[in-house]
This record gives structure tokens, C-alpha cells and sequence, in this order.
């Protein structure tokens, strides 16, 4: 029998038996700090690893196998011997910058296993299993050895064997978009092969019946669980391949055609951890630390240059019709006419820039995003050869850079660099040193990228192990240059943001801009109740709320949003990000000359939170959220609805002790429905303490904000 150490050795099973027994032998587990999960670990008959999970006493997940496909070499994870196990743990708190919350708890038991192949050339590696209250993580380490140097992925092989048939939300799994809709089956039921054309997606390929993480499920029992990764670094991106007959998911990497394979890799090396968060209520997977908690602590030191704030820009125009991208006036979002030409309609000119400038600094609005202000976006989208379209400098000739940057400083705004690579990342990283030092020449600190479109050179994926890399080294070289990022096209979020706190947000999901054009109808009411147990789970989302204009008939009257008024305000607090955008036009903010009256909520809303507490939910029909202002005693709630009518109690016993506070509420007026009536709103103020219960109606569609201010 070998040998095991470790500082935790009580939390180890010593049962080891002979290799050649013919039944499975547990060789260890490990525990959770409150000890209610427990992942078991095993050698099969065949040496393969295996392991299962346990919560509160009753199995979560049976027999799952581990392993691995190399280019030219024999499957490994079969005929494998234990070499050692130890244990570690920890207990700490750490500080985010920024973020849903001010203190993290990181608090966890971890056992590494140490495996080595039997024969004259054994291969090895390791098992890293790090369980924590509301889940666990598995991660694989190949350490430097003689018979494993330079290795071609072909593919890795976690299993997660489910219990039984879950409800689930998923998106298919697409290697180049998270943007498709959420569909809400049983796990028996997923078909993501059906999901392949959609006619507003420009870039999507879906080659397997599998899913997107994170993917979020609830159990007959009543668990909630949600898979994903976290620390994707240097690896292809992961989506879980589903056996829907035996209830199980594979991890099926990201591909690439130019490579031949998954992922080129040098030993040593890590790969992402493998994750399964789980909770008693659905709003604890939202509560969650799990995925940042993942991640290496923060690297790059100070990012006091970026700060948290709301945004106003050219971009919501574009979309609905009323201004185009280019000068030419080819890019109108209503009708797409190649070649046309009416500059009159170019969205980002000095005026205009001017224009949004005034409005953020009468409404305490700290940033200004301009979109369409560079050369070039008469040809990103209508030609084959995207490389070398744009280089973020020369401005069209309607629009003075340097009096607009003038009259932002003058009027205390933040202006916001858009990069559009056109999905040329080679193009892109000849261009960041330039296009970097040429924004902290002009006080610019951060920037918006894109990456619309199939990726150039053909056949690599937004999701695979090279764009994973060029992601990665856009955050390490803006570091250097104290630059943050909001990615659109991005790759997923997986908690880099604690090892990189530049990486501030970004988009992956079917955003805002969909209600303006998609020839589906857009997002339904049911997408963003959703969206706050999936896709939220991952990190930050650069939604774009605040559009007061439901109907925006007097541009697009075969597109709306399918929202109230008043959920749109909400989603400033139950969509998480550190940068909100303002998204409507100024105009539309206005009633007969003065200020809406329900835009004083997003004047005061935060965007930056010491805490947060999830109320009350369930995945895909309603979230109620409420988050303390960072530095202040104020807090704030949002509370959205999908279809159904709901009367929503709210509890205020998040408040503290022996304090009153004035509670204005911002709802869905008499009628209001997220079709027939969306604008229909009523304010009302009342006093509150840590003892009041107040309901509140949510129409179809709708929601209500709360802003709760310190007397």
C-alpha cells in the first residue's frame, strides 16, 4: 500500500485495494467545509479514475470517468495507479476592486490525487478537487515528465453523470456565439443540433447535440445546479456534450480546423477547473463565489483608473434605425442596403457627440461611448477580406476628435474607445501598442472590442483555444497600458476578472440590440429571468438597459422590446455590471421639455455594491435582487417578471437595525403589460425600517425598482 499525507488527513478514505480487484475501489474523498457535500474518489476495474458526488447524504453525481485523447498516443485515463494524495485547505477573505460585493469569503477543502500510467513509459497527472459550501471544482495538472513534452489535444473526457432526468436551461453549443435563446427542457429533451440557423446570427456552428456552460438545472428534489469552468486560460473553450438516454454530459472542447485538434499544449500545464455550483434556492447560484474564487488573486495591482459609472452613447440609433455606423449609410440595422449613400444619417458626428455629452453631464452621467466615429464601416461587414479595415485613429471627416474629447473634459465626461476588429484578431494585436498609447494620450481608459463575425484566418472559432489566447493577451497588454476592457463577441467569463480586474465586462448573451432588428421578434419576457440564473452566473453583462422608447414605431414598427418601463429601470440591479449603459436616445428620456419623472431612479442607481441579496426567484420566471450601495448606507432592488402576473412580497429585513429609510418606488402603472401598455408607471415613496413587508404588482413583462436611501 502506498503512502498518503496531507494536512487534512482525517477528511481521507483509506480504503486501497489491488488494481487488478475487479470492482471499484474508493480510494478517497473529501469534504466540505460544512460537510454536507462529500466528492468520492475511485480507480475502476479498467484503472480509469472516477469519482461522485454527494450532497446532504444522497448521491448528485454517480460514476463519472476522467480522461484524455492526445494526438498519436494511446487514450490516458485507463491502466492508472495512484501515487499519493494530499490535502489542503483554506479560509480567507478577500477584497474585489469592484464588483456585486466588497469581501469575498474563500473558504475550501482540496485533495490532490497523483496518477501515473502502469507500463516501461507511464504518462502522469494530477487530479486538483476543491469542494466548497455552495459547490466543487476539478482541474487536471500534468507536471514536467520524460514521456509527455509538446502534446496536440484532441480531446478531453469529464464526465458529469447526472441522477436523473433535470429540468434544465441551455443554450446549444455553439463554438462562435453565446447568443441564441435559452430553451427550458428536460435534460431528456435537448436537442441542440435543431438550433443551428437563425437568420440574426452572423456567426454560429454547432456541430455536436451539445451545450453552452453555464448550464443551470433543477432537480426533482428541489436542488439547483449550474456547470461551467473557470480560469480558461490557454485551453479551448468548453462545452458539455449531453447523452440523453443515460442522463450524462461530456466535456466536448472547442476545436480547430487550422490546428487538427483542441488545444497545442506544452507540459507542464493546468487545465481550466471543471464546475458544479449548487444551492437550495435558485437565487444561491446567483449568491455564489464559486467561479471567482477559482482564480488566482488579482495580478496586475492598482486599476483605480477605472471607475465604476453609467454611460450614455451614439450606439441604441444605430440599431433601431434612426443613424447608421458609416458615413455612406450602408450599415442601417433596418434594411442593410449595400452601397447606399446618405451621410446625412451618419450617427457619430461632432453635434451629435456634443449632444449626448450634454445630457450625461445634466443627469450626473460619467461616461460617453461613441460608436461608428472611425473610417472604415462602409466595409467591415459587407467584404470577405476584414483584415486591416479600421485602425482607431483617423476619425470620418463629420467628426472632430479632439473637440469632442475637449468638450467632454470640460463638462466632467468620460469618453469610452470602441474598437471593432471585424473579427481580425491577427490585424488587432498589430494595432493595440498604437491604438493603447494613442487613447492614454487622450485620457481615454477604457474601450469597448468587437468581434463581429467568422473569425479570420478560417477555421479557428470565437470559442477555441486561440482566441481564448488573444483575449487573453488583449487584457495582459491593455493592463500595461492601465486600459479596461468590455469584450463583445467575447469568450466566456470564467472569474479571470479576479486575477485581471481590467477585464470589467462583457457581452455573450443575446443582448439588448436584438428587440431592435431580430426578425424572431426579439427577446422574450422570459429571457431575462433567465439570463439572471445562467449566463449571470459567469461574471459581469454589458446589457444595455434604460431604453424608455418600448415601441420606437416612429423608426421599426416590426420590432419592440418585450419589457415594461419599469423592468428596464430593475435591470440596473438585477443585471449585474460595473458599467450601466443609458442606452436610449436623450430625446427619449424627455415628456413635453422636462425630464421623465421615472428617470430619477437611474440617476441615483449605483452600479458599484458592497453587498448583494437575492430575495426571491426561480430560473426563468422572476428575480427580485437587492444591493447595497459600496461607500453609503443607500441600498437598491430590482425585481423583474417573465409572463406571469405576479404580486411580489418584499421583505426589507436586509436593512440594519434601529434605522429608517426612504423607500421610493418605481412600478408597473395600471394596465402596464409588456405588449399592450409598457410605458404605464407609478412613483410612490414610503418610509421603511429592517420590520416592513411591502407587495408590490409586476405586470407581464415587468418589474419594479427600489431606491432606499438613508435618512
Amino acid at each position: 500500500m502506498r503512502t498518503f499525507t496531507g494536512a487534512m488527513i482525517a477528511l481521507i478514505t483509506l480504503a486501497i485495494f489491488s488494481i487488478s480487484c475487479s470492482k471499484e475501489q474508493t480510494l478517497s474523498s473529501i469534504t466540505s467545509p460544512d460537510g454536507n457535500m462529500v466528492v468520492n474518489t475511485a480507480l475502476n476495474a479498467e484503472g480509469t479514475p472516477v469519482y461522485t458526488v454527494s450532497y446532504k447524504g444522497k448521491t448528485i453525481i454517480d460514476t463519472s470517468a476522467v480522461g484524455f485523447e492526445f494526438k498519436g498516443q494511446e487514450y490516458l485515463g485507463k491502466n492508472m495507479i495512484i501515487e499519493g494524495a494530499t490535502t489542503s485547505s483554506k479560509d480567507e477573505t478577500w477584497e474585489m476592486p469592484w464588483g456585486e460585493q466588497r469581501e469575498v469569503e474563500n473558504n475550501y477543502n482540496e485533495l490532490k490525487l497523483s496518477y501515473s500510467e502502469q507500463g516501461d513509459s507511464p504518462r502522469k497527472f494530477n487530479i486538483f478537487i476543491r469542494v466548497f459550501n455552495d459547490g466543487f471544482g476539478l482541474r487536471y495538472e500534468f507536471p514536467e515528465q520524460e514521456y509527455m513534452t509538446e502534446v496536440l489535444l484532441m480531446d478531453e473526457h469529464t464526465e458529469f453523470a447526472l441522477t436523473g432526468d433535470h429540468d434544465v436551461w441551455w443554450l446549444p453549443g455553439d463554438w462562435d456565439i453565446y447568443e441564441q435563446l435559452y430553451s427550458n427542457t428536460k435534460f431528456s429533451a435537448i436537442d441542440a443540433i435543431a438550433m443551428r440557423d437563425h437568420p440574426a446570427l452572423v456567426a454560429t456552428y454547432i456541430p455536436e447535440n451539445a451545450v453552452n456552460t453555464p448550464v443551470t438545472m433543477k432537480t426533482d428534489d428541489g436542488l439547483y445546479l449550474s456547470f461551467h469552468e473557470a480560469d480558461l486560460t490557454n485551453y479551448a473553450g468548453m462545452t458539455l456534450k449531453v447523452d440523453t438516454q443515460n442522463f450524462k454530459m461530456t466535456s466536448e472542447l472547442v476545436g480547430s480546423e487550422r490546428l487538427g485538434g483542441k488545444a497545442k499544449l506544452t507540459v507542464p500545464f493546468n487545465t481550466p477547473w471543471r464546475t458544479m455550483q449548487i444551492g437550495e434556492s435558485a437565487g444561491d447560484l446567483i449568491e455564489s463565489n464559486l467561479i471567482v474564487n477559482l482564480n488566482e488573486p488579482n495580478e496586475i495591482g492598482d486599476v483605480s483608473y477605472f471607475t465604476p459609472m453609467k454611460y450614455v452613447g451614439i450606439w441604441w440609433e444605430m440599431h433601431i434605425g434612426k443613424s447608421t455606423w458609416d458615413m455612406e449609410g450602408s450599415q442601417d440595422m433596418n434594411t442593410y442596403i449595400e452601397g447606399a449613400k446618405n451621410s446625412s444619417r451618419h450617427g457619430a458626428t461632432t453635434e451629435n457627440a456634443m449632444r449626448y455629452i450634454d445630457f450625461a453631464s445634466e443627469n450626473g452621467i460619467k461616461g460617453l461611448l461613441v460608436e461608428g466615429w472611425n473610417t472604415g464601416w462602409d466595409q467591415w461587414i459587407n467584404t470577405t477580406d476584414r483584415e486591416g479595415v479600421f485602425d482607431f485613429m483617423t476619425p470620418y471627416p463629420d467628426y472632430d476628435f479632439d473637440a469632442v474629447m475637449a468638450y467632454a473634459k470640460e463638462k466632467g465626461v468620460e469618453v469610452i474607445m470602441h474598437h471593432e476588429t471585424s473579427a481580425a484578431p491577427r490585424t488587432y494585436e498589430k494595432q493595440m501598442e498604437v491604438a493603447y498609447n494613442f487613447m492614454k494620450k487622450n485620457g481615454m481608459n477604457s474601450v469597448k472590442t468587437g468581434y463581429v463575425g467568422k473569425i479570420i484566418p478560417e477555421g479557428e472559432y470565437h470559442h477555441g483555444q486561440w482566441m481564448v489566447n488573444h483575449y487573453h493577451k488583449v487584457l495582459t497588454e491593455a493592463a500595461k497600458k492601465k486600459i479596461a476592457i468590455n469584450a463583445h463577441e467575447p469568450i466566456k467569463a470564467t472569474g479571470k476578472r479576479r486575477t485581471y480586474p481590467n477585464a470589467i465586462s462583457r457581452e455573450g448573451l443575446r443582448g439588448q440590440e436584438f428587440n431592435a432588428w431580430s426578425p424572431d421578434g426579439g427577446n422574450p419576457p422570459s429571457h431575462l429571468p433567465t439570463i439572471a440564473f445562467t449566463r449571470m452566473l459567469s461574471g459581469p453583462i454589458d446589457f444595455t438597459p434604460g431604453v424608455f422608447n418600448i415601441k420606437f414605431d416612429e423608426y421599426k414598427t416590426t420590432n419592440q422590446l418585450n419589457t415594461t418601463l419599469a423592468q428596464q429601470l430593475a435591470l440596473y440591479v438585477v443585471i449585474y455590471s460595473p458599467i450601466q449603459m443609458v442606452a436610449d436616445l436623450p430625446e427619449h428620456y424627455m415628456v413635453d421639455g422636462e425630464i421623465h419623472p421615472a428617470f430619477q431612479f437611474i440617476r441615483d442607481v449605483a452600479v458599484d455594491w458592497e453587498q448583494s441579496v437575492v430575495l426571491d426567484g426561480e430560473v426563468g420566471d422572476y428575480v427580485v435582487i437587492a444591493r447595497q450601495e459600496r461607500g453609503s448606507d443607500n441600498w437598491f432592488v430590482g425585481g423583474i417578471t417573465g409572463e406571469t402576473v405576479r404580486a411580489q412580497e418584499v421583505s426589507f429585513d436586509f436593512l440594519p437595525e434601529g434605522k429608517t429609510y426612504t423607500a421610493t418606488i418605481y412600478k408597473d402603472g395600471d394596465g402596464a403589460h409588456w405588449n399592450d401598455n409598457p410605458t404605464a408607471y407609478a412613483i410612490e415613496t414610503v418610509e421603511v425600517t429592517k420590520d416592513s413587508r411591502i407587495t408590490i404588482p409586476m405586470a407581464a413583462g415587468g418589474g419594479f425598482a427600489i431606491s432606499i436611501m438613508a435618512k
